[in-house]
């Protein structure tokens, strides 16, 4: 009598780092925030009425020896009316790892920064880099997002810098703003590992 051998399992096809991945977990980022602004912050001052939760200038993060065996991340800007920083997203929803809260040195375009580590079930694992906050020197949703995307081509090769920022389309042409933009060099600078931290 012939066994009959056991039929291959075919391994689950891992997700792809493509541009309707990139805007899915955009989508996520910026419906969690929103939600958190409604639920966790209405009412606080800290909050600036001009403001909105908007996602500007993400993009697929190439891979460096760093995140060898890693999934692919998404980096961006995130503006809401009580923050502005920058994000690593990675495109699974990751668990979080007992590391919310715990500061790692990230490649971000040129340069390398201190990010925080959180976690959220909605996003799943995710770091962050302070650029503002608060945002009370932001007048207008318009002040903010051409300060976001100032500040990604401070840092992203000129070849690789984004020409529109992640927004609706009725977003993407601001007229330009009138106030000055807030200093960000000072801030981004602010963000680089402290001499003789991990590279």
């Amino acid at each position: 009598m012939m066994m009959k051998r056991p039929e291959a399992v075919a391994a689950p096809s891992l997700p792809q780092p493509t541009a309707a991945a990139l805007q899915q977990r955009v989508d996520a980022l910026t419906r969690h925030f929103a939600r958190v602004q409604a639920e966790r912050m209405a009412g606080l001052p800290l909050l600036n009425p001009a403001l909105c939760v908007e996602a500007v200038g993400f993009e697929w993060a190439a891979q460096t020896e760093d995140d060898a065996g890693s999934p692919p991340v998404a980096e961006g800007v995130l503006v809401t009316p009580w923050f502005m920083s920058l994000v690593r997203l990675p495109l699974a929803v990751l668990p979080h790892g007992n590391r919310v809260g715990c500061r790692a040195v990230r490649r971000f375009g040129n340069e390398r920064f201190d990010f925080i580590g959180g976690h959220d079930e909605a996003i799943g694992w995710h770091e962050t880099c302070a650029l503002f906050s608060p945002m009370n020197g932001f007048s207008s949703q318009a002040l903010a997002r051409e300060t976001a995307l100032a500040s990604l081509a401070l840092l992203r090769p000129s070849a690789d810098a984004p020409t529109t920022p992640a927004t609706p389309p009725s977003q993407t042409n601001p007229a330009t703003p009138a106030e000055p933009v807030p200093a960000r060099r000072s801030f981004l600078l602010g963000g680089r590992p402290r001499q003789g931290a991990a590279a």
